[in-house]
């Protein structure tokens, strides 16, 4: 009796581990200079976007840091800020360079889903610079932007008001020369739950 127990205590434990660590994590938590934005990921639509971001969050996945050209593997988005804001529109981050030149060192393919277009505003997705381009850029929408349709993948969603809240905040803010805010907002960091 105290080996079928042990059999299937062994089971159990091995089927809960069958998921990788990144796949199990659905939430991103962005601690901002101006509130914290929390976000629901998609990584049944996405899973190569957000097991990206994921691991670029938490330090899992090493990347070339443009700012030395040096391979690292520490979390890209904490002390990154939001370089790209246009109201009515979006807020853009995850730069390395704070430019929106920067990135990780490598690009990877887009990833569009059915389920998922740009019919609303708050959604999570990837900032490139053409198809297959994506890399550790993001952006966070404001408003419906339908022409952004299997152009940009979507991975994720801010569904709460009081984040909602913060992202409309950050797209109010005063901006200068290409749409950079004229005072930095900061992420923080990124939690990943």
């Amino acid at each position: 009796m105290k080996k079928l127990i042990f059999i299937l205590i062994t089971a159990l434990t091995l089927t809960g581990c069958s998921k990788t660590e990144s796949e199990n994590m659905n939430t991103a938590i962005l601690n901002t200079s101006m509130g914290e934005i929390v976000i629901e990921l998609f990584p049944d639509q996405a899973p190569k976007t957000v097991k990206n971001f994921v691991e670029l969050a938490t330090g899992a996945k090493e990347w070339v840091d443009p700012n030395i050209g040096e391979k690292v593997k520490t979390n890209l988005y904490d002390g990154t800020i939001f370089h790209r804001v246009i109201p009515g529109f979006m807020i853009q981050g995850g730069d390395p360079l704070g430019s929106g030149m920067g990135g990780p060192g490598y690009n990877f393919a887009d990833e569009f889903h059915g389920e998922l277009n740009f019919d609303r505003p708050y959604l999570l997705a990837m900032a490139n610079a053409g198809p297959n381009t994506n890399g550790s850029q993001f952006f966070i929408t404001v408003a419906p932007t339908t022409w952004l349709n299997r152009k940009h993948t979507i991975f994720g969603e801010v569904k709460d008001a009081a984040s909602q809240k913060v992202v409309d905040a950050i797209a109010g803010v005063k901006t200068g020369a290409n749409d950079k805010p004229v005072q930095a907002v900061k992420i923080n960091s990124v939690t990943i739950k």
